[in-house]
């Protein structure tokens, strides 16, 4: 009897360790991995506080023989200089007019194309869908210069019309909303068309409520890609009054001599309407990620 009891005692001793052991590699691992992301993290936030503090320098601080993080004081020339170097408030307009435009028009293309594919049985819907993806293959530099001459000959260089157009609609937005329209429940559509709604309104009044946290995500997105474009608005626009900001910012850098605050200054104000896009859209971008694990 002494020696079953014992024997348990030890069998329940020996599984306790275990357990302490297993607990304690997991707390190593969770260590190890947080570690991992706080070191990451520290290097990809290290170039916006450089960018943030050098545009409170002087040009003699920049390029100083010992190491100096913090500006030895609070100066906001190139804050000033660089609405009077270049047209940059015109340069801020059209950034916003062109990618707030092409924001919402591939939000439109994007939800009408992915719910045809996800939804609508017609004949060779999947072949469609992937020659329709494949155009994601094809590099974006190969397409510049028949694109340019395209846009030539229609007679829309240096107009809004040539930077819009030809980015209204892509692959990735129809691919996006096509692999979240899946995923979701077809009775509330069977439920709709019953009492009466049509197909268009299905999407308009029970998919697209339903998806927007899939929606902002994209429209996030292509907002940050319309912002940074740079090489075709560089090639489609010749007037000042028509570039936008980040062809602007490449203007600032001089051949032998670039002011580097004025530019980090820029570049600052450059940014900020992406970080704000991204703080507000927020909670819908973890959402739509959260969303994906969600089966039905």
């Amino acid at each position: 009897m002494r020696t079953t009891v014992s024997m348990s005692n030890s069998k329940a001793m020996d599984a306790v360790r275990a357990r302490r052991r297993r607990v304690m590699g997991q707390t190593a691992g969770l260590g190890v991995v947080h570690i991992v992301l706080i070191v990451g993290a520290i290097f990809m936030v290290l170039p916006f506080i450089w960018m943030l503090l050098t545009s409170f320098k002087d040009q003699s601080e920049v390029f100083t023989y010992t190491f100096q993080l913090l500006p030895s004081r609070i100066n906001l020339d190139g804050y000033r200089e660089v609405w009077n170097k270049i047209p940059f408030a015109r340069m801020y307009v059209n950034s916003f007019i062109v990618a707030i435009s092409v924001t919402l028009c591939q939000l439109v293309t994007s939800a009408l194309a992915g719910y045809a594919f996800a939804r609508l049985d017609f004949p060779g819907r999947d072949v469609v869908f992937m020659i329709y993806l494949s155009a994601m293959m094809i590099p974006h530099q190969a397409t510049v210069i028949p694109s340019f001459l395209l846009v030539r000959k229609l007679n829309m260089v240096d107009r809004y019309s040539s930077l819009i157009l030809p980015f209204a609609a892509g692959p990735f937005g129809a691919f996006m909303l096509r692999q979240f329209f899946m995923s979701m429940p077809r009775s509330l559509e069977e439920a709709a068309i019953i009492d009466g709604c049509s197909r268009f309104g299905v999407l308009r009044s029970v998919v697209l409520p339903l998806c927007k946290p899939a929606m902002v995500t994209l429209g996030l997105f292509q907002f940050m890609f319309s912002w940074n474009s740079f090489m075709w608005p560089l090639i489609v626009t010749n007037k000042m009054s028509m570039r936008t900001l980040q062809v602007g910012l490449a203007l600032l850098r001089a051949e032998i001599s670039t002011e580097w605050p004025m530019l980090m200054a820029a570049t600052v104000m450059a940014t900020i309407p992406i970080l704000v896009a991204f703080l507000a859209a927020q909670r819908q971008f973890i959402e739509s990620i959260a969303f994906t694990g969600l089966k039905y």
